[in-house]
């Protein structure tokens, strides 16, 4: 009896809990960049894309977002792509790409161990970023 419950509650975990990503695929958040992400702040990922010029507030340089001790920030960077933390310069929220990168359906880990519930497609965008840092 205690078996079965034990495993009814495991299974509902396993069923209710988002997946962490234990390998985010930065080739895939590569694929993803140039696509949606590489006409504003550029092929070079330096905020120089082609739209640039348009946007009110000027596209980050994406190879500087970790700081000093290169700790790169994944939260405010995850929040900035799903619009948890939107941006004028976008028009609306992002992602102007509507909802491809909308859902909750997995979690990254924060510097410190927090996870983040974020989309497969940000959470690979996150991985590829992270290889553009040159601080």
């Amino acid at each position: 009896m205690i078996r079965s419950i034990l495993g009814a509650v495991s299974l509902m975990a396993l069923i209710v809990v988002p997946r962490v990503v234990s390998a985010q695929n930065a080739e895939t958040g590569a694929k993803l960049y140039q696509h949606y992400c590489a006409t504003c702040h550029g092929l070079g990922a330096t905020g120089h894309g082609p739209m640039a010029g348009v946007l009110v507030i000027q596209p980050t340089n994406l190879k500087s977002l970790a700081d000093a001790d290169g700790v790169f920030p994944t939260a405010r960077v995850v929040a900035r792509i799903d619009g948890r933390e939107p941006l004028v310069s976008h028009g609306s929220p992002m992602p102007v790409y509507g909802p491809y990168f909308e859902g909750n359906d997995t979690a990254i880990k924060t510097p410190d161990g927090q996870p983040i519930l974020t989309s497969k497609p940000i959470a690979d965008l996150v991985a590829f970023l992270k290889t553009l840092q040159e601080n």
